[in-house]
């Protein structure tokens, strides 16, 4: 088979962006922002702001270096190999932990249907879709590509109609500031709020990790980060307003399933196992996306010799076999941790940590651009736009970094610590 037949094109690599992003807090969001009244719908703007300034930063820096692996490879060309190494790990590491949370999330929500409330065979299941869905990612990122396109489409679909029905049932009074942050300040307010809608945008880079892999990267990488960002933004916004339109702020908060209590308002019945399924669904679709991403950044790292050689083996399909193999492996323990129930919410706690890793990751990319951008010999008037959206990018992820608590901030460090140990023996090397 020929090299271009095991590329990607643009509507895979759009799926890829907004298979990333849009995962299983579409439907927690609307009951955990319903105490914000209107700011909620403030913060989603703030946040889509900040992202599609991430965006454009990232699309500028695939454009400029189409390299597999993304972020590592523009913190390389900034600040070298040392800060590269601990980009890149960081990465390829929340990449995968945050991951977990998805696996358990896509079996979960299809308990119900299945009627199963057995751990042991929750956990069977969880692994042998994980085992599915790297089985997937083996035969390559064209297929891959194709079944998320498949998956997006499915998922998409019930996430525009729902809420386009909810509109017509939409009441403006729901949205009421809850007496619990009426006493917050306009600035903490819009901070915690903002904080909170920021996890929806988590992933936008993470077609830079496939560069190599996609037909015409500096042009359609750029094309589906900024345009699968803005599709995203207007995801969240539309169920967000229709799903709290629908049910009052005071009701919504204290709802476990706030989608299934829109969809039965609206449609009555049992419409909540066919929410079930939808929202499997988009798990599956997310599961696959960073499946995708974390062998990339993993292979990427070991073309640059900042992980071992294996990590960039390829397979017939072109895919970078050992680097899905060894990503799928780490969930695992965590799966069998979370078949206890009350080791759960800390895995799910820990999770919440990788967000500010994340945030760690987009940082110093910012920092990259700049510096690069700054280096290049063009008239300074031209340069103007992109310092403009790269600094403000830098002072958004600042900004959510500094109204988090230290403590969550030093646990997120240690995602960058851990690989300390690794960074040694290639220092050795």
């Amino acid at each position: 088979m020929s090299q271009m037949s095991h590329k990607m094109g643009f509507w895979s690599v759009l799926a890829m962006v907004t298979g990333c992003q849009v995962g299983s807090g579409i439907f927690m969001l609307p009951a955990t922002l319903a105490p914000y009244g209107l700011y909620s719908i403030v913060g989603w703007v703030c946040s889509a702001l900040g992202a599609i300034m991430l965006s454009l930063v990232f699309a500028k820096l695939c454009a400029w270096f189409p390299k597999t692996g993304g972020p590592h490879v523009y913190v390389k060309e900034a600040f070298g190999q040392s800060a590269s190494f601990f980009t890149g790990w960081t990465y390829w590491v929340i990449s995968w932990v945050s991951t977990t949370v998805v696996v358990i999330g896509s079996i979960g929500y299809l308990m119900p249907i299945l009627g199963i409330d057995s751990l042991p065979i929750q956990l069977v299941l969880q692994l042998i879709l994980l085992l599915s869905i790297t089985l997937l990612n083996c035969r390559g990122l064209n297929a891959a590509g194709h079944v998320e396109f498949v998956l997006t489409v499915l998922k998409v679909i019930p996430l525009l109609v729902v809420p386009l029905c909810a509109l017509f049932y939409f009441n403006g009074n729901n949205f009421s500031i809850s007496e619990t942050v009426a006493h917050l300040s306009l600035s903490q307010i819009l901070s915690r709020v903002t904080l909170l809608t920021l996890w929806g945008f988590i992933g936008l880079e993470s077609a830079t990790t496939a560069a190599e892999s996609v037909e015409n990267p500096t042009v359609i990488i750029p094309r589906a980060v900024l345009f699968g960002t803005i599709a995203v933004t207007f995801i969240y916004l539309l169920n967000n307003i229709g799903i709290m339109g629908v049910i009052p702020g005071n009701e919504l908060m204290n709802s476990a399933a706030p989608y299934a209590d829109a969809v039965r308002s609206i449609f009555g019945g049992n419409w909540h196992l066919v929410i079930s399924i939808i929202a499997s669904i988009v798990c599956i679709g997310t599961l696959n996306a960073w499946m995708m991403t974390s062998g990339q950044i993993a292979l990427g790292l070991a073309q640059d010799n900042l992980l071992p050689s294996f990590f960039g083996k390829k397979n017939s399909y072109d895919a970078p076999i050992w680097s899905l193999i060894i990503s799928s492996l780490g969930m695992v323990p965590l799966l069998i941790m979370t078949a206890n129930k009350n080791l759960a919410s800390q895995i799910l706690t820990i999770i919440d940590f990788s967000v500010i890793a994340f945030l760690f990751v987009y940082v110093i990319c910012c920092l990259s651009f700049l510096k690069i951008l700054l280096q290049k010999k063009q008239n300074f008037i031209s340069l103007i736009p992109q310092l403009l959206y790269g600094i403000i990018a830098l002072l958004f992820c600042s900004w959510v970094i500094y109204e988090t608590s230290l403590c969550t901030i030093a646990i997120a460090s240690l995602f960058v610590l851990s690989g300390i140990p690794f960074y040694l023996r290639w220092r050795l090397k």
